[in-house]
């Protein structure tokens, strides 16, 4: 995945969309979404995307014996959430030959459609020994084969 380019402008090959309210909890002394929940909102995103696209949750790494942990995150804030604002969630599955997994989110407000944040994370496989795989895992094969050649 190329860090130069614009997010949100590739044509991704799957995509999810997923709703959360803001919480309190979840709202800074400004009352507006401290900047860290984004990065939980892109884990929501990716949770629903793996929930509606099986094969490619945490626990189907597990189950093949692998481990995919982010080692690149890039997160753009555009203009602020607030408590009980519905964030739309929309985690755009980018397809690449290499053993990778990259994502893109776009972040938007649901009452006024406002682009809120956009970012992307790029995540690798690991076997149990924790080593690096360069090549897809079988399991990752096929569900490329199962959900991209629709």
């Amino acid at each position: 995945m190329k860090r130069n380019r614009k997010i949100g402008t590739q044509k991704p090959a799957l995509v999810n969309i997923t709703l959360t309210t803001v919480r309190f909890s979840e709202v800074d002394s400004m009352q507006v979404v401290w900047h860290g929940e984004y990065v939980r909102y892109f884990e929501d995103g990716r949770e629903a995307f793996g929930r509606e696209y099986p094969g490619l949750g945490y626990l189907d790494f597990y189950a093949n014996g692998y481990t995919a942990p982010i080692v690149d995150m890039q997160l753009q804030y555009l203009t602020p959430l607030t408590i009980n604002d519905v964030a739309v969630i929309e985690t755009r599955f980018i397809d690449t030959e290499a053993a990778k997994i990259c994502f893109e989110y776009l972040i938007r407000r649901q009452s006024d459609g406002t682009l809120v944040a956009r970012g992307s994370t790029m995540q690798v496989f690991l076997d149990k020994d924790g080593n690096m795989m360069f090549n897809n895992p079988t399991f990752f094969d096929e569900w490329k084969k199962r959900w991209l050649t629709k």
